[in-house]
């Protein structure tokens, strides 16, 4: 198991580029113990990439690049240009990654999305972003996982993904995101895991506030997911994929479900859903309160990503057969 960017938030955002770079984070994961980094890209030449593939040989481990979508040429909008994303993608092959992982939404549909219309006008900007990007991919073998990102609902993504049916076009599967979109946590893993390229590995925990439900990652093995069972459904259906912990540290997520707002952009969630969002919640009450960083200072929210981190490899070690 390896780490992701958001497991050390004090740290990459403390960043001028609000990034945490690969190889910034492979030293990192060295220093706890983990076996890989799922890291982002802060120079783009392949003078970097070339030392980062040294550092990975020499450090042993596994190596995930997160980039961005391309744009069609010419289209405005977020994004790289095509030549841009066609160049990171030779840059995270010659760094050594075995795969890539980008978001359709950079940001939650329940608080950027004011209607369902802006939902399918930005289900049409993915579809081309994507058109865009898979021959790129197929061009130089490089999978491509698109985040399960508080955005698709997971019979949506799978669509998605049958649509294009490609070699190199599958997720980047979240184990905790889809909590936020009311899908359950075990069925949304069953129907990703065959599409599976690498994995942001999240234990949660929930809590019910006044306006839905708060939302907090939590240490491994002390959330309401199933981890064994979610890590065995992963393994069988995609046996060599890595599994990179996602433990961020911050206030709990607000999921406003029982606002008007929230339901907006949804035409496939009825009160079947809501009702299973809350009976989970209510089925999983836990007696320590969700994690929190207000009031920290710098030094003391870093010293807690630490434990928290800590505690969770401990975890998948002793019981998930995660090394």
């Amino acid at each position: 198991m390896g780490l992701t960017p958001d497991s050390f938030q004090s740290i990459r955002f403390g960043t001028p580029e609000r990034i945490l770079s690969a190889d910034r984070l492979m030293t990192l994961a060295a220093e706890v113990g983990a076996a890989g980094a799922h890291g982002g890209m802060t120079d783009v030449s392949f003078d970097w990439a070339r030392r980062t593939r040294r550092l990975k040989e020499e450090l042993d481990m596994y190596l995930e690049i997160q980039t961005f979508l391309p744009r069609p040429n010419g289209e405005e909008g977020p994004g790289l240009d095509p030549e841009e994303f066609e160049h990171a993608v030779k840059v995270a092959r010659e760094a050594g990654a075995t795969s890539l992982r980008v978001v359709c939404l950079l940001g939650r549909r329940y608080e950027l999305m004011q209607s369902l219309d802006d939902w399918k006008q930005a289900i049409e900007r993915f579809h081309r972003q994507i058109a865009t990007a898979d021959p790129i991919v197929e061009r130089h073998r490089m999978p491509l996982g698109i985040e399960n990102h508080k955005d698709w609902r997971v019979d949506q993504q799978v669509a998605l993904l049958e649509r294009y049916s490609s070699e190199y076009v599958g997720v980047c599967l979240d184990t905790g995101n889809n909590l936020a979109v009311l899908d359950d946590p075990i069925e949304t893993v069953e129907k990703l895991a065959p599409w599976t390229f690498n994995v942001h590995f999240k234990d949660m925990a929930m809590e019910e506030c006044e306006t839905g439900f708060l939302l907090s990652e939590v240490p491994l093995g002390e959330g309401m997911l199933d981890m064994p069972r979610i890590t065995g459904i992963i393994r069988r259906a995609r046996p060599d994929v890595r599994f990179s912990l996602e433990m961020i540290t911050r206030d709990p997520l607000l999921v406003p479900c029982l606002t008007d707002r929230f339901w907006a952009s949804f035409d496939d969630l009825n009160g079947i859903h809501l009702a299973r969002a809350l009976t989970r919640i209510r089925s999983s009450r836990r007696t320590a309160p969700l994690p929190r960083t207000s009031g920290l200072d710098p030094d003391q929210r870093l010293a807690l990503e630490h434990e928290l981190v800590d505690r969770s490899i401990d975890y998948a070690r002793e019981h998930l057969g995660l090394a």
